[in-house]
């Protein structure tokens, strides 16, 4: 399904939304047969599966498209992510984007937070709506605190 991604300055770009049983190649390789891809762009790349994270692989090495992605390694529980567990794994490059806890340090982790603003520890993996998250250094991780 075509949708666009706009950029905070206005520039936008077609975008293509795909669910968890999409197989990327055979997309992207009708799409670039129809007209030609330049780059494959992928934000919250945590939530592929092994194997469109394989399809990402195959199609920069066989249709010669750069891909890049974006997302967290790993979960509000301190969990990989099926994605990113494969992306870590299989990808040429890696180039860490930072971000910093409140304390000062790396933030390496995330903690979810309900909306009274307490540390919520157990759930399922993916909430979408009012679930939000705070990025955190390990030791602000482990000791579950978020100030």
């Amino acid at each position: 399904m075509t949708e666009k991604v706009t950029s905070r300055i206005g520039l936008d770009a077609d975008a293509y939304k795909f669910d968890r049983d999409e197989n990327l190649l055979e997309l992207l390789s009708a799409k670039h047969s129809e007209s030609q891809i330049s780059c494959v762009m992928v934000d919250e790349a945590q939530f592929l599966t092994k194997d469109q994270v394989w399809q990402l692989g195959r199609i920069s090495d066989e249709l010669d498209i750069p891909v890049l992605s974006y997302g967290l390694r790993s979960d509000f529980r301190g969990e990989p992510f099926e994605g990113s567990e494969y992306l870590l794994t299989w990808a040429d490059n890696l180039k860490e984007i930072k971000a910093i806890c409140h304390c000062g340090r790396k933030a390496t982790m995330v903690l979810r937070v309900d909306e009274s603003g307490e540390v919520v520890s157990d759930g399922a993996q993916v909430v979408i709506g009012d679930a939000q998250y705070r990025s955190v250094c390990r030791k602000h991780f482990a000791e579950r605190v978020y100030e």
